[in-house]
């Protein structure tokens, strides 16, 4: 009997170490992933001339509201909506007949004052020269001197309230303040104004014009050496594009703003662009190009080699043992199928450009393929 406890103990042994020979193998015949099939490409750097590009947009350079300085009704518009007006041209004109009675009033008032200092200034001169005889009380050459004091106060008082109301008189007339193009009218014949409130029209200039946009304030040492150089204007630096049509005549900085906005790190640049044939019009969007500076050698890859997430870039570039690693790029301008690099890779640097969607840092791959060999 217990020779058979023994076999059975033996024998129950070598089922439990096969069992456990058994778990083992699959973990041992895994081993390490295979590498990862990839293609790469060289990091180059070109002289291709390309454009960093920023949204703008079209204002004019000089803009004014007219509003009207008298209130009454508008009796007439002398210009068509959209014209180009000379400065000084008669524009609108409002019911000014009570402001022409008001003058005439003031008038009639001043002539009745002068009257009056003609006749204060002859007493006074008569009381003056009786005094010199003691042929008259003091105190009649007193009145007679205060009186003429008033007299010229109120032909000065009189004098102000008829410019005053000749004011509003020329004021009825409304005369263009700049020359350029005139909008569309707000109001029409009839209508009633408010002094320094109702919105009649507005005037603005338009050859040249003006094109606004912001930079980064790390560009604003760059941007303003290009506002320095009188040459941009002939080599096509700043241009605007809407769409795919450029606009045929280039550009140059009118003015860098004064301050960097503190909330959005930026500072306003506005161009000045001619527009003699007025394609372009205030208010209109359009696409900043600005030449490269630094065209020359600048680092390009292509684009399929990039990776972004969470409006961060980058790519996996090769390293010695055969991994790679991820690194973080800064992009610039998209040229055709490749994209310029301005930071975080060196020509000369290999980077998968396909099977990078099985790749994280640290991943082991092979080699099967070079992009342009």
């Amino acid at each position: 009997m217990k020779l058979y406890q023994h076999i059975f103990y033996i024998f129950a042994a070598a089922i439990i170490f096969s069992s456990c020979s058994d778990k083992k193998n699959p973990q041992q015949q895994q081993g390490p992933p295979p590498a990862v099939p990839i293609t790469v490409a060289t990091v180059s750097s070109t002289n291709a001339v390309y454009y960093d590009q920023y949204p703008g947009t079209i204002n004019a350079l000089d803009q004014i509201n007219l509003t009207p300085q008298v209130s009454g009704y508008i009796t007439g518009i002398y210009f068509k909506d959209g014209q180009n007006v000379k400065k000084g041209q008669l524009l609108y004109t409002i019911d000014a007949q009570i402001y022409k009675a008001n003058y005439q009033q003031a008038i009639a008032n001043l002539q009745v004052q002068q009257a009056n200092l003609v006749k204060a200034e002859k007493d006074a001169a008569r009381y003056n020269e009786l005094a010199q005889h003691d042929a008259i009380a003091k105190q009649q050459v007193d009145y007679a001197n205060a009186t003429l004091d008033a007299t010229k106060k109120q032909v000065a008082a009189a004098q102000a309230n008829v410019a005053s109301l000749h004011s509003n008189v020329q004021f009825a007339n409304i005369y263009a303040p700049l020359t350029g193009t005139i909008g569309i009218s707000q109001v029409k014949k009839g209508t009633a104004v408010v002094a320094g409130q109702t919105v009649l029209n507005t005037v603005s200039t338009d050859n040249p014009i003006a094109v606004d946009f912001t930079v980064d304030q790390k560009d604003i040492y760059r941007f303003t050496e290009l506002q320095q150089n009188k040459n941009n204007v002939a080599d096509s630096t700043f241009t605007i594009a809407f769409g795919d049509d450029i606009y045929p005549y280039p550009g140059n900085i009118s003015v860098i703003d004064r301050a960097v906005d503190p909330q959005t790190g930026t500072i306003k640049v506005r161009l000045s662009f001619p527009n003699p044939k007025d394609m372009l019009k205030a208010g209109m969007n359009t696409t900043v190009r600005v030449k490269n500076t630094a065209s020359k050698n600048a680092t390009i890859i292509p684009h399929i080699a990039v990776n972004e997430q969470l409006g961060e870039f980058s790519v996996f570039v090769l390293g010695d043992s055969s991994k790679v690693h991820e690194q973080q790029v800064v992009l610039g301008t998209v040229i055709g199928d490749s994209i310029i690099v301005k930071s975080g890779l060196n020509p000369g640097e290999k980077i998968a450009v396909q099977g990078v969607q099985n790749l994280h840092d640290g991943t082991v791959v092979k080699v099967s393929g070079e992009q342009g060999k």
